[in-house]
């Protein structure tokens, strides 16, 4: 017999039921609350529930659903009466969720009642990596994703969405919406940091590195090898790696605030990327057992450095617009060189911006971009030359100059 239709809702349910119910049969504390048979008959509870809606009206679903609660909560008394140890909220939670995927499976949003039944699934299995995590992080970590959320959820709502001032591109929202998504990227760098601690190798090193900031890795590292020469084949390795996730930030940066010109743009930025990759995995054979420690990263969510890129921000999209007015695409390419030694979120940003808005050829943006990218890789060999010293500098130099060349190459004959 073929399912579909209502058998099928109810065979979906069934089966996310025994999903989480399997789960929750292993755990200890849960056995006595719900188990392999419980969830299931949970979920399909909720699934007739709403199947029954239009013969029996909303308040079957309301009664059940509180039915479900209050066997949750004798269960529980029960289970303490009995001398069983506390088990907390999670079961009796999950049955709720259960029960709401349930009437979701039979209510047209199928899709999103599997997601939500695999995903609690999921959740309810890593309860040991999840406590593990949670207890890594300090006081200053959980300040670092608060201060996230102030500038995502508080700050950024009451910002006007409009435009101000010359050349109508200063637009306060999007303005700060480019900065929750720099602070953003750095931030999920960061947290990886915190969860994967400093011994992970040279790889995470640079991966991680790159993601909260490569100018910081570079300053970071030039250090490290000033103290210890016996690193600077690793400290190359790290500052390959954290150039390598830099041009991934550039590409994702494209996706989100340029998706007409994404492939136009991206696709030359994809090509140094591959280059860049190429280099680093030589970097990383060649560099032996040297040392891939990480040290200890800023807080990338502190609301002066997020104030401090929107300043930036905001004058490097003046003076691309304004470039773009007086001296064309021209003018467009010596901010890019200017503004890439120190940051490339902003240029990067911008540029996809305008080319979003027709106010930049794709071409143009992208040109700019990679002009960016050598001016940064410039003034990156300069911090390593005054801080990890010549011979450092001029290893790094050595594989720059073949990502400068084949960027050279791109803008030439791209």
């Amino acid at each position: 017999m073929e399912l579909t239709g209502p058998l099928l809702t109810l065979a979906i349910a069934l089966g996310l039921g025994m999903l989480v119910g399997l789960q929750r049969e292993r755990s200890p504390s849960s056995t006595h609350v719900g188990g392999v048979r419980t969830f299931p008959l949970v979920t399909v509870l909720g699934a007739m529930c709403a199947m029954l809606e239009p013969v029996m009206g909303p308040w079957l679903a309301v009664v059940a659903f509180l039915g479900v609660v209050a066997a949750g909560i004798l269960a529980n008394v029960i289970g303490s009466r009995r001398g069983d140890p506390e088990p907390g909220m999670t079961t009796e939670v999950a049955m709720m969720v259960m029960f709401v995927v349930g009437v979701m499976l039979a209510s047209e949003m199928r899709d999103l009642a599997v997601a939500v039944g695999v995903g609690t699934a999921i959740l309810l299995q890593l309860k040991e990596r999840l406590h593990s995590w949670a207890r890594r992080l300090g006081d200053r970590d959980i300040h670092a994703v608060m201060q996230f959320a102030l500038i995502t959820f508080i700050v950024l709502p009451v910002l006007p969405n409009q435009t101000y001032g010359p050349f109508d591109v200063l637009n306060p929202h999007r303005i700060w919406l480019m900065v929750v998504l720099v602070v953003g990227i750095s931030l999920s760098g960061y947290i990886a940091f915190r969860m994967l601690g400093k011994t992970h190798g040279t790889l995470v090193a640079g991966l991680v590195g790159g993601l909260i900031s490569s100018t910081a890795t570079t300053v970071s590292y030039a250090r490290r090898a000033k103290e210890s020469h016996e690193i600077e084949g690793a400290v190359c390795a790290i500052l390959l790696l954290a150039t390598l996730v830099m041009f991934g930030r550039v590409i994702a940066e494209i996706r989100l605030v340029s998706p007409t010109h994404v492939t136009e743009i991206a696709t030359p930025i994809a090509i140094m990327a591959a280059v860049t990759m190429v280099c680093a995995a030589l970097a990383l054979l060649g560099h032996g057992k040297d040392s891939g420690e990480m040290p200890e990263q800023e807080n990338p969510t502190e609301l002066k450095g997020a104030l401090m890129f929107g300043a930036l921000f905001t004058v490097i999209l003046l003076f691309v617009a304004a470039a773009k007015e007086w001296f064309g695409d021209t003018g467009i390419y010596a901010v890019a060189a200017i503004s890439g030694l120190t940051d490339m979120d902003a240029i990067t940003l911008t540029s996809g911006r305008l080319a979003e808005r027709g106010r930049l050829e794709p071409d143009a943006a992208w040109r700019a971009i990679l002009l960016a990218t050598m001016s940064n890789m410039v003034f990156k060999t300069g911090i390593v030359w005054s801080l990890g010293g010549a011979k450092l500098a001029r290893r790094l130099a050595m594989w720059f100059s073949v990502l400068m060349l084949t960027a050279i190459g791109l803008i030439v004959f791209w």
